[in-house]
């Protein structure tokens, strides 16, 4: 956690929407997320890929897909997710002040959400 939270902007402007959390907004509500996750009884792996980058000036976002592997005692998911990530260059370097993420399948999400949260 604590190299997510200098990777990312700690300020109230932060936001995020995934299949986790929905909407949170601020460094604080973002980081309880990732704190699930993190602590899930399990194992998991993600990996990012098939992505575009896009910058101007200080701002650059990424459009990719997230594809990975999910298991606990009663689950094990292969998770295919649709993301992008903006990131904002503050004074030496880059933050990450917002992700989004999106599963297709309703039924997948279902899964991934009973499994973590």
């Amino acid at each position: 956690m604590a190299l997510m939270e200098q990777n990312w902007d700690n300020t109230d402007r932060a936001a995020t929407d995934n299949p986790l959390g929905g909407i949170k907004r601020g460094w604080h509500e973002i980081k309880a997320v990732y704190e699930k996750l993190f602590h899930l009884d399990g194992t998991y792996r993600f990996e990012f890929y098939d992505y575009t980058l896009h910058k101007f000036r200080a701002i650059f976002y990424v459009v990719g897909r997230e594809r990975g592997f999910l298991s606990n005692q009663a689950t094990e998911l292969d998770m295919t997710i649709r993301t992008t990530r903006v990131f904002c260059f503050e004074g030496e370097r880059w933050k990450r002040v917002h992700p989004h993420g999106s599963i297709d399948d309703a039924q997948l999400l279902a899964a991934y959400q009973a499994a973590v949260l």
